[in-house]
């Protein structure tokens, strides 16, 4: 049986995901892009969200999430705020707004968290970014080291390819969690990595693990919305199928192009009347 909706009764903190870990439950992360969407899925009570660069790919058409600015995920981060005010916010930093320096990092990700109200900060991260986690941890924001496959990094990676198949890359994906850890990463996102990978990380730490696409070991698990709901041609693997939206959207698009067609639409039911005495005097003063 489907369990109905709930809203969520309270805010859902980072605590809250820290007492998971310990706990053992698991804590579902959608990503989410604007304020109408936010407001359904915090009725939902879904209890994370997280507003990605894939934003580049699923709102803007964009073949990678390279070209999406820092201005745009700021405006859209704040939208989400307003729409789901007790979930637990991740917000994405854009390419190129925390590669140049650690300073430059620490102005562009307080300026996101100033303006777009986000409880932590997502940042794909290589073994060069170390430094920046750990001034802005120094600084007291919450970030979440991404690792494994970065979608920022497909020209390096060669595609969007999974990470960890071998060995050696394993062992260098445990080693980079340690020390994002220890330089003070509230958390991290393993993306599309083996189970035998996501577990291995999940044991060398003892900070939460959220994955995408890896496996059941993590504490949270993300998936890209659209992937879920049919809104993407060619979902990936790891995405569940959980109802379609499109096919129904597509059919009421459909249905409002056949009325205005065919003339069904508007209808007197649709219009604003004006009151007899009112519309007798306006057409009086007014001959066509």
């Amino acid at each position: 049986m489907t369990t109905p909706p709930a809203p969520l009764a309270r805010k859902f903190t980072l605590t809250d995901l820290r007492a998971a870990r310990d706990s053992g439950a698991k804590v579902p992360v959608l990503t989410c892009y604007d304020y109408t969407t936010a407001r359904l899925m915090h009725e939902a009570g879904v209890p994370m969200l997280l507003v990605g660069d894939s934003a580049a790919n699923v709102i803007l058409g964009h073949e990678t999430t390279l070209p999406v600015s820092l201005e745009f995920m700021i405006e859209i981060t704040a939208a989400v705020r307003r729409g789901a005010p007790q979930a637990l916010l991740m917000a994405d930093m854009p390419f190129g707004s925390y590669h140049s320096s650690p300073a430059r990092a620490v102005t562009n990700v307080c300026r996101m968290v100033q303006l777009s109200g986000c409880d932590c900060v997502k940042m794909e991260a290589a073994a060069s970014q170390l430094r920046t986690v750990r001034k802005l941890a120094d600084a007291g924001v919450a970030i979440v080291a991404h690792l494994g496959l970065r979608p920022q990094a497909v020209g390096v990676m060669g595609g969007y390819k999974f990470q960890g198949r071998t060995a050696d890359e394993a062992e260098a994906i445990v080693s980079l969690a340690q020390k994002m850890q220890n330089a003070g990463a509230v958390a991290l996102l393993l993306e599309a990595v083996p189970p035998d990978v996501s577990e291995a990380v999940v044991d060398a730490v003892t900070i939460p693990v959220i994955g995408c696409g890896a496996g059941p070991a993590c504490h949270g698990h993300v998936v890209v919305t659209h992937d879920t709901v049919r809104l993407t041609p060619r979902p990936p693997k790891f995405a569940p199928q959980l109802g379609d939206l499109a096919t129904p959207a597509r059919d009421a698009f459909a249905e409002y192009v056949r009325r205005v067609k065919d003339g069904s639409y508007p209808a007197a039911e649709h219009a604003y009347p004006m009151s007899d005495a009112e519309r007798e005097k306006f057409l009086a003063g007014h001959r066509f």
